[in-house]
């Protein structure tokens, strides 16, 4: 999940709750989630996104993530809302009610929402170096009250707790700066089943996906490389020899050698990929 303050990476429990996983995954793919942002903080409690959108062209700038059909609740006691855990969030008295919106436990906070309306389904994991870069930076923001901002739209009835790194001056002044958005989210390879240096390039997408994009192309082999090219840079990630290789208009036509692929590796396997 590249955010604008930086990534944030998840770990899907499919195993254990795969209604919820296959839910997330379609609004994933559908990318409805991109350009959404963090609506709701609860410091000490949780962090909250995946229902409202921010875009300068529409107006109202704040708009409703496209919601789908509610699914049914999948908690269990073995995936506890322990700290760094992402659940479903929920209609009050309805445990079958969770559509679009989720959010990150920022404490443990199972004797809380493992009792509460059938219990709050657990569905990832937040991966620590995330956890402690990301995540928690964005739960140490200022709060903003934006609900009576008419201006943002109806939807802004629910900004009463937006974490926001830069407070706006007045309601016509917020603009997508002041917030924390979601850019895009990307479905990675499932883990162990890919080749190290296509791990290297997954993590390598996530953190500079203005140099690679689109993110997770194809990747190929050829010259005694392994490499992806992405289009719109005109750049190629390549990996031989154990040697991880760049080459792109910045590089002036030269293979640029940018370390082992071991030492990315280690990088990458810290980070989940």
């Amino acid at each position: 999940m590249v955010t604008n303050v930086g990534p944030i990476d998840l770990r899907l429990l499919d195993s254990d709750a795969p209604r919820t996983v296959a839910n997330f995954l379609g609004y994933v793919r559908s990318g409805a989630y991109a350009g959404s942002f963090f609506h709701r903080l609860v410091k000490g409690f949780v962090l909250q996104g995946g229902g409202l959108n921010w875009s300068s062209a529409q107006q109202p700038p704040v708009g409703l993530v496209p919601v789908g059909s509610a699914i049914a609740n999948e908690f269990a006691v073995s995936r506890s809302n322990v700290r760094g855990t992402m659940a479903m969030a929920k209609v009050d008295g309805n445990p079958d009610s969770a559509t679009n919106q989720w959010f990150i436990n920022l404490t443990d906070n199972s004797a809380n929402l493992d009792v509460q309306n059938g219990g709050f389904t657990v569905f990832a994991n937040v991966l620590a170096t995330s956890l402690s870069t990301v995540v928690d930076p964005i739960a140490g923001m200022p709060l903003i009250n934006a609900s009576a901002c008419t201006n943002l739209g109806s939807a802004a009835t629910a900004l009463a707790q937006v974490p926001m790194p830069t407070k706006p001056a007045a309601c016509e002044s917020v603009t997508a700066d002041n917030l924390v958005q979601v850019l895009s989210v990307k479905e990675l390879p499932t883990r162990f089943t890919v080749s190290d240096p296509e791990r290297v390039f997954d993590f390598m997408e996530a953190y500079a996906p203005q140099y690679l994009a689109p993110a997770s192309a194809t990747t190929a082999a050829g010259a005694g490389f392994v490499y992806r090219y992405y289009g719109s840079t005109q750049t190629y990630l390549a990996a031989a020899d154990g040697v991880l290789y760049a080459l792109g208009p910045a590089t002036n036509g030269q293979l640029l050698p940018l370390g082992s692929v071991a030492q990315w590796l280690a990088q990458a396997t810290s980070h989940g990929y």
